[in-house]
């Protein structure tokens, strides 16, 4: 069988995260500029070859600030590590629907395997002919793992920023001719 190569519809998609703000309120933010290859084997996705990559400066939390300082080393450190990365080692069909997804997640120059479940919300075709698939993926990573160990305790006790990320990843693919 042919394979198949699907880029992602940025119109459509969003790369979103929420971590805990004073221990009891979520911020949320996510990345505006990225990009992904996905290479199936006909439609078919389970097996499918997935990599990701997002720019770390265009991450966006609706506050210029907090961003800028995201940005700086206490977090990503943007000038020396400017991507995030992940590339699949599985995609596995559970179900008709859903999918688990197994690959390296790459953050400020540190590799960790991390598993997910992803939602298959099928294969259409959109009004204009072009043939479309949806994925959700929500998970969630300890930024502490990527050396993400930045924070300030409050004088209440705990501490300002959680370690724990929520990812919501809502994908829409894009068959390519």
């Amino acid at each position: 069988m042919a394979t198949t190569k699907w880029s992602i519809d940025p119109t459509h998609s969003e790369i979103g995260f929420k971590v805990k703000h004073m221990m009891f309120t979520n911020v949320s933010g996510k990345f505006g500029t990225y990009d992904a290859t996905v290479t199936t084997e006909g439609d078919n996705f389970e097996n499918a070859d997935i990599q990701f990559s997002a720019d770390i400066a265009s991450i966006d939390t609706a506050n210029a600030d907090r961003d800028g300082h995201l940005r700086s080393g206490d977090f990503f450190d943007v000038e020396n590590h400017p991507k995030l990365t992940f590339k699949s080692s599985t995609f596995k069909k559970i179900d008709d629907g859903d999918y688990e997804i197994t690959g390296d997640l790459n953050i400020k120059g540190v590799s960790k395997t991390v598993k997910f479940p992803v939602e298959f919300s099928g294969i259409m075709t959109d009004p204009w002919g072009n043939t479309k698939v949806g994925l959700n993926i929500e998970g969630k990573i300890n930024r502490k793992d990527w050396g993400l160990n930045w924070n300030s305790a409050l004088e209440t006790g705990g501490v300002l920023v959680g370690e724990e990320v929520k990812l919501n990843i809502e994908i829409q693919l894009a068959k390519q001719a």
